[in-house]
């Protein structure tokens, strides 16, 4: 398994990837790979079994049988991983809410991002990433990657979500390290959506600012401002398919935020409907 070497995680060192053992995490896994090989990364492949409040015997036993069961995927896993030449961890562990498992995992670990699967299409049935996914992404862990189905990050055009979250901060400064870091960036485009008009001057102002700083930081690639008025989940996804994103780059709420309630169903429908892979980055 050879690709040239693009990493836009930056300088991860251990990459956790969450997977269900369905194929649907096929994505999560190939990009997993791809970026340990660029990062020099471990990956550690992490399945939670979800389990009832019961006795630990049962639960145990239930662990052991699910394992089992996902074994086979886990294989396939490991092989991929050896001819890749990764250093690969599998770990199995049973919980009662799988989505806080995913981030305590990824905390003792000191991983640097969780990488998590999608259903590839984005029609009216993946409105939202799916369940567990939307859940971590509520928990507020630094980064996490949602990728689809048998999509491939080629690292070529990238998509910056600029708007007045605390988060967009930091995702500022991701696109600045992407800038200088990633050989392979050609095009990296600033966007602001306001829903009313009255918004788009200080949005415009953000995205400007924005922009100057990643022009300014020695990237190689292009960076161009696109301030936009309407929905801001439809004009995000749009605008990634019409400029053939690789990735979109947008802030996170987690449960900190108090304005969550708005911006965390933006980020969870983006990271839904998107045709690419969606990073979402925390403060």
């Amino acid at each position: 398994m050879t690709r040239f070497a693009t990493c836009l995680l930056g300088e991860a060192e251990t990459l956790l990837l969450a997977t269900d053992g369905s194929h649907y995490s096929d994505g999560a896994v190939q990009e997993a790979l791809f970026f340990a090989q660029a990062c020099a990364a471990r990956v550690v492949v992490l399945h939670v079994v979800k389990v009832r409040a019961e006795s630990q015997k049962s639960a145990d036993g239930r662990v052991r049988l699910m394992r089992q069961e996902v074994e086979p995927y886990l294989d396939e896993v490991r092989r991929m991983a050896s001819d890749a030449g990764v250093a690969l961890e599998v770990v199995v562990v049973g919980a009662s809410r799988p989505e806080e498992a995913i981030i305590e995992q990824a905390r003792l670990r000191r991983a640097d991002v969780i990488l998590m699967g999608r259903h590839g299409a984005a029609g009216r049935l993946s409105l939202l990433v799916g369940r567990r996914t939307s859940r971590v992404l509520e928990l507020g862990f630094p980064k996490v990657l949602v990728v689809p189905k048998n999509f491939i990050i080629s690292g070529a055009r990238v998509l910056l979500v600029v708007d007045e979250r605390a988060g967009t901060e930091k995702a500022v400064l991701e696109a600045i390290g992407l800038g200088r870091k990633n050989a392979t960036l050609q095009e990296l485009t600033v966007v602001a959506v306001a829903k009313k008009e009255r918004r788009l001057a200080r949005l415009a102002s953000l995205a400007e600012e924005a922009r100057v700083r990643i022009a300014g930081s020695g990237s190689d690639a292009t960076c161009e401002v696109l301030t936009l008025l309407g929905d801001p989940v439809t004009e995000i996804v749009a605008t990634a398919r019409q400029r053939n994103c690789d990735m979109i780059l947008i802030a996170g709420c987690g449960r900190r935020c108090l304005t969550g309630l708005f911006f965390g169903r933006t980020t969870r429908q983006v990271a839904g409907r998107a045709h690419c892979a969606v990073l979402v980055v925390n403060p």
